[in-house]
């Protein structure tokens, strides 16, 4: 890292080194699809299957790193999704959900990086902590603001809870807090070098989650 690097907030560091690749990830043409109403319930519940796939490998991998001096501090219990994306694909797929559950290839290849930076890299494991609920948290309100308005769904309610943080009352001052402990995370200036470019590998795998999505569901000329 050069110096400007070294006396900028880890958290800052984190957020401009990836706002190209969030960019890119908001604004693939199946998430425009989807946001503009372009798009059936059919492609909302297969990117929720595709984000159930991706939490069991971020959720089962927290268990062991409760104690872990870098991914401890992040592993919170109010951020959890599994249980909820759980019960909105009891709501859309109905009561067999699981049957015929298959990840797409590249939801496989994302599931398998998180579990292997679980197993092996707890460091690499908080820059995908961070990439995904901090998104949540933010751009996630507008995913549920939109699938309530375009499908029907009750506020807040069964096939939106994954974005439900219910034990959240204050989102703006929970990202705070946790921007504050991604500046202190026990790492050096290399070690957070590889956490930034992490980052940008958990977006990229993102990304090609919706271009698969995107090739499912192409929308007919």
């Amino acid at each position: 890292m050069d110096a400007t690097a070294a006396t900028t907030p880890f958290s800052t560091l984190i957020r401009t080194a990836s706002h190209e690749q969030h960019t890119e990830a908001e604004t693939s043409t199946f998430m425009s699809d989807l946001l503009g109403g372009r798009l059936g319930v059919d492609a909302y519940t297969r990117y929720t299957e595709q984000l159930w796939f991706v939490y069991r490998a971020l959720e089962d991998g927290a268990q062991a790193l409760h104690g872990d001096p870098v991914a401890g501090p992040f592993i919170r219990p109010e951020l959890m999704r599994t249980a909820e994306l759980e019960r909105d694909l009891a709501h859309l797929r109905g009561a067999d959900w699981r049957e015929g559950l298959e990840p797409l290839p590249a939801t496989a290849a994302y599931a398998a990086r998180v579990a292997e930076c679980a197993r092996s890299w707890p460091a690499g494991y908080v820059a995908h902590h961070y990439t995904r609920y901090l998104g949540d948290l933010s751009g996630g309100q507008i995913i549920r603001d939109r699938a309530e308005r375009t499908w029907g769904f009750a506020r807040k309610g069964d096939g939106v809870r994954f974005y439900v943080f219910e034990e959240i009352s204050n989102p703006a001052s929970f990202k705070r807090d946790y921007r504050e402990l991604l500046d202190a995370v026990d790492a050096d200036d290399l070690e957070k070098q590889r956490i930034v470019d992490e980052c940008k590998r958990a977006f990229a795998l993102n990304t090609a989650v919706f271009l698969e999505l995107g090739e499912v569901f192409p929308l007919s000329a």
